[in-house]
């Protein structure tokens, strides 16, 4: 039996068949004594592994939907009864219980079978800073891992196990995840614990899930997304969006002023966002300097002393087996004043404000995941510098509360060190896993929701007050047109903010009136139609070119004291005019 490779529903059909588990975890575990030098810390968790694989064995209860599937974590989380160093042989301690995420995986019948290396203490892009070695870059043996969850990545990619654990604070489930070619799942910040897990930054840490497949990573993320009352940094989820129709992915309107993508990496960016477009998916430009400077921060500010903070006193005991850059960066902590880090509390504040109005365009962020690979020649000559490198297209996420998954990019038959990163605000984790299943598999993306289309009149206009009631429902814009000559328009009277009513008369005594054209799904139009105040309703407008749909009209009794502004032929002329 050999299990290189093998996907979940690959092990769940092994078992159909009659395969045990004790047989299957066994032969997992010999793939892991093979494997290269750095991938794992320590050995194999053979013991713990087969006594849990004999358990499943003789346990008539199969509908676990993990049964017997293997997977390691990275050695900065804990497993009961195992050692965790983080990194480092100094830091080592034994745990006295799960962290929360492998609980509930070995709930759901997975079997933990190893500890996998990591840039010490989750502080490093490469996955070259660790006194265990390492980990081969499995597409080029000349390129570093990716960090800091290395050890994970790699142990996936060459099939080894199905799924592995990671942390993502920086980039470090998305970086080596796209170097090795495989799938890197960051869910929202504070929907999955972080309990049991040695902090980088606590604010900002989210375990994440590498897989060979989108579904098998959803899937995870999906078990283990669930409320912790140990952890004080989980959030309550909020109802998500879902994509439009049409899904609409943003993508730089130009690469800033050193940002140097590769001629490669911008050949397959170009391919990627090809293939969206050939799946049905709108492609917008979006300016992404605000992104950029916001993720300086994570490193060149006094956030840094976050990490210090986290795992500090045990750098400043000088504790065996310390990575030299590593504890350059955590050292960098103690320069930093109190004042520093509010003057950067309030620029991240800033800035996510600034920010925040480019989701109202767009439903997806595509990103190349780094802008080129580096080689391990490279770091060693600047290991400063080509860090920095592979976190300019990611160290933003987290900080600005955003969503992530990584996907090969370049030929799905040939896997390049390339990976597509699409992002999107918080809890939209299932949406962005449904977009990168279609980009994964190349079959169009599904529309769930039947598109409802409304004709706007007034204060919803684009730039007007009310227009964020569409916005926030993801509304698409059909844009202008011009209703049949059978209606007449009337400023208002009393209405905060100012709004026009439109009203059906006899055919003949009205005028046209231009009008836009927006869609949105039809829970968010019964959401909306619900919010709209008397005197206005939502009835059935004629369009001159025959068209018709559901849009904004008045009653009677709301034009008293209103005046008819018809000759304007639109309320944004009208407002124009008053000035």
């Amino acid at each position: 039996m050999d299990p290189t490779g093998w996907s979940i529903a690959d092990f769940a059909e092994a078992y159909r068949n009659g395969a045990t588990v004790t047989n299957v975890i066994d032969a997992t575990l010999a793939l892991l004594d093979a494997a290269p030098r750095g991938v794992l810390i320590g050995a194999p968790l053979r013991a713990l592994a087969r006594a849990e694989a004999a358990a499943l064995d003789t346990s008539a209860d199969r509908s676990r939907p993990l049964f017997g599937v293997p997977f390691v974590v990275k050695d900065n989380m804990d497993v009961a009864g195992q050692p965790t160093t983080a990194g480092c042989p100094g830091y080592e301690y034994v745990a006295a219980a799960d962290a929360t995420v492998v609980a509930l995986l070995r709930a759901a019948g997975a079997i933990v079978v190893g500890k996998t290396n990591l840039d010490q203490f989750a502080t490093g892009l490469v996955g070259t800073r660790s006194p265990y070695g390492t980990p081969p870059n499995t597409l080029d043996a000349r390129l570093v891992p990716g960090g800091s969850s290395s050890g994970s990545a790699v142990a996936v990619a060459l099939g080894l196990v199905p799924f592995a654990l990671g942390t993502d604070t920086a980039g470090s489930g998305r970086v080596p995840a796209a170097l090795n070619g495989i799938v890197g799942l960051k869910p929202t910040v504070g929907s999955v614990s972080t309990y049991g897990i040695v902090p980088a930054m606590r604010r900002f840490d989210c375990p994440s899930v590498f897989a060979r497949k989108v579904a098998d990573a959803a899937l995870i993320a999906e078990t283990v997304a669930v409320a912790d009352p140990r952890d004080p940094f989980m959030r309550a989820a909020r109802p998500a969006h879902p994509l439009r129709d049409a899904p609409v992915i943003g993508v730089p309107a130009s690469w800033p002023n050193g940002l140097e993508l590769s001629t490669s990496m911008r050949e397959f960016f170009d391919e990627s966002i090809a293939r969206l477009e050939a799946l049905g998916c709108g492609i917008v430009p979006v300016d992404i300097e605000l992104l950029l400077e916001t993720g300086a921060l994570l490193y060149g500010s006094a956030l840094v002393a976050e990490r210090t903070t986290a795992v500090g006193e045990a750098v400043d005991k000088g504790i065996a087996g310390l990575d030299r850059v590593v504890a350059t960066i955590l050292a960098r902590g103690h320069e930093m004043t109190a004042i520093d880090a509010y003057r950067v509390e309030y620029e991240l504040t800033r800035l996510r404000a600034a920010s925040a109005g480019m989701w109202d365009e767009i439903d997806v962020l595509a990103l190349p995941t780094t802008p080129q690979t580096t080689t391990l020649a490279e770091v060693e000559l600047d290991p400063f510098g080509r860090n920095e490198m592979l976190g300019r297209l990611t160290t933003f996420v987290n900080l600005l509360d955003l969503a992530a998954i990584v996907v090969p990019m370049g030929d799905h038959d040939a896997p390049v060190p390339a990976g597509l990163q699409l992002i999107a605000p918080d809890w939209q984790d299932a949406e962005l896993a449904r977009l990168a299943e279609s980009f994964e598999s190349g079959a169009p993306i599904g529309s769930r929701l039947q598109r409802c289309t409304l004709v706007v009149v007034g204060a919803h206009l684009r730039g007007l007050p009310l227009h964020h009631q569409l916005t926030d429902r993801r509304a698409t814009f059909g844009g202008t047109a011009r209703t049949t000559a059978d209606y007449r328009l009337y400023a208002l009277a009393g209405t905060v903010p100012a709004k026009p009513g439109l009203v059906r008369v006899a055919a003949g005594d009205g005028a046209e009136i231009e009008v836009e054209l927006w869609s949105m799904g039809e829970s968010e139009f019964g959401s909306f139609v619900d919010a709209v105040p008397a005197p206005l309703s939502i009835g059935t407008i004629q369009l001159a070119d025959g068209r018709s749909y559901r849009g904004f009209l008045c009653e009677q009794i709301g034009l008293e004291g209103a005046v008819d502004i018809t000759e304007f032929g639109g309320w944004r002329a009208y407002i124009a005019e008053q000035g």
